[in-house]
């Protein structure tokens, strides 16, 4: 009863399985290196026939594995062992495993003779037939092919053609050089054929390389130029004076013609620059300021031209005479007749000097050596310690020394010369 509250019946437990039967027994599964190269789709079309190979080549393999890594064989034994194991495989099954083709490789690099060697007498010498390259033969047919004539190289050949448009020359290439009639000079040329006869030797300068037809263009316009240019160079190096044709005037100076380069002159250096216009038609002499190729600026000036004059009178271990105009820390400014040098303190005396004006003042008359010349820069280095007979000579007898400086500067020069002429050989 419900409300008795008497216990329930037990109700028996079922009987329990054995442990074995809950439980399976593990299974092992072995897969060959076979399976690693089959494809899924041959196992899912062929599963009995695939399954009855592999436990096959399970059971072979084993037997094989087994074989070969028992400690009782040596390890020549069992190379082979691995060898005949191949041997029979590629002899009997056109399909090999991976590990097959591994052992195969590593028996076949033990087993590889050593090679010869080659500084051994065995091999007799080698001689050069038809079929071997020729190293000679080939860099002299690429020297005979070269293209001729590169960009701002200067070339030389005859003219072997005129026309209308230009000059044809030939400089040694596969087709001639054509120099069109602008490039044919400085200037203008009304007749090329008085100008440039056939056979004539002309020297120009490749502006272009190569077309498509071999055909370089040349010019001797363009080296008359670059010439120009070089020689105006050195003459401002030189602080050489040059006389030049006015031809056009502006606002800010005239122009000139300079060996076919445009000069300029600004008016603030001209000796007449209130009325330059009236400059044009005349000769004028003037020096160099500024020369740069590159950007084609020729600026020259007819005031510095007097200068540069008076310079192109002046060498190295001349003995000038001046006075001097200025005293500064570092030495004297002697004026030598419109043109000043400097005589710094160093080249005063060989002796002990303590104060400038213990030698010279303002307005002191000055004879000294010249012992440094550029002209380029406008610069005159001075020298009167060489004109000492001992060191110091010229603070306790200033007098004496300026009064035999030309004897003395005799003896100088010979030492100044030598020593000059190192220096131009130094510049060539």
């Amino acid at each position: 009863m419900a409300g008795s509250g008497s216990p329930q019946p037990k109700r028996p437990n079922p009987p329990r399985k054995e442990q074995s039967n809950l439980r399976k027994p593990l299974q092992v599964m072995h897969i060959s290196r076979k399976e690693d190269v089959q494809s899924q789709g041959d196992l899912d079309s062929n599963d009995a026939l695939e399954n009855t190979d592999l436990k096959e080549a399970n059971t072979t393999k084993e037997g094989i594995d087994a074989t070969l890594v028992s400690p009782a064989k040596p390890l020549e034994i069992v190379n082979q062992d691995k060898a005949n194991q191949v041997e029979i495989k590629s002899q009997g099954s056109t399909e090999l495993t991976m590990g097959d083709l591994l052992a195969q490789e590593n028996l076949s690099q033990q087993n590889k003779p050593e090679l010869p060697n080659y500084n051994s007498d065995v091999f007799s010498e080698r001689t050069v037939d038809e079929f071997d390259f020729d190293e000679g033969a080939f860099l002299a047919a690429l020297e005979e092919n070269a293209p001729i004539g590169n960009t701002g190289e200067i070339a030389k050949g005859s003219v072997i053609g005129v026309e209308s448009d230009g000059v044809y020359v030939d400089i040694g290439g596969k087709a001639p050089g054509f120099m069109p009639k602008s490039e044919c000079g400085l200037g203008v040329i009304t007749n090329l054929k008085e100008r440039f006869q056939k056979g004539l030797e002309v020297e120009v300068l490749v502006t272009k390389e190569q077309n498509a037809d071999g055909m370089v263009t040349i010019s001797c316009r363009a080296l008359a130029l670059r010439k120009s240019w070089d020689n105006a160079l050195e003459l401002a190096k030189e602080g050489k004076v040059v006389e030049v044709k006015i031809n056009g005037f502006n606002r800010g100076g005239v122009t000139c013609d300079l060996e076919g380069l445009r000069g300029f002159i600004p008016r603030s250096q001209l000796n007449e620059g209130e009325k330059h216009e009236s400059l044009v038609g005349k000769l004028l002499t003037v020096a160099f300021i500024e020369v740069t190729p590159d950007n084609r600026k020729l600026i020259l000036s007819e005031k510095k031209a007097a200068t540069a004059e008076k310079f192109s009178k002046l060498q190295i271990g001349q003995l000038v005479e001046g006075k001097v105009i200025s005293v500064k820390p570092y030495g004297f400014f002697v004026d030598l007749g419109g043109i000043s040098g400097l005589l710094h303190q160093s080249m005063i005396t060989n002796g002990s000097l303590r104060s400038l004006r213990e030698v010279f003042d303002q307005g002191d008359e000055v004879k000294a050596l010249i012992t440094d010349l550029d002209p380029g820069r406008g610069r005159i280095g001075l020298n009167t310690a060489m004109l000492e007979g001992l060191p110091g000579e010229i603070l306790i007898e200033k007098d004496k020394v300026l009064r035999e400086a030309e004897d003395r500067a005799k003896k100088a020069q010979t030492i100044l010369k030598p020593k000059e002429e190192i220096k131009e050989e130094e510049i060539k």
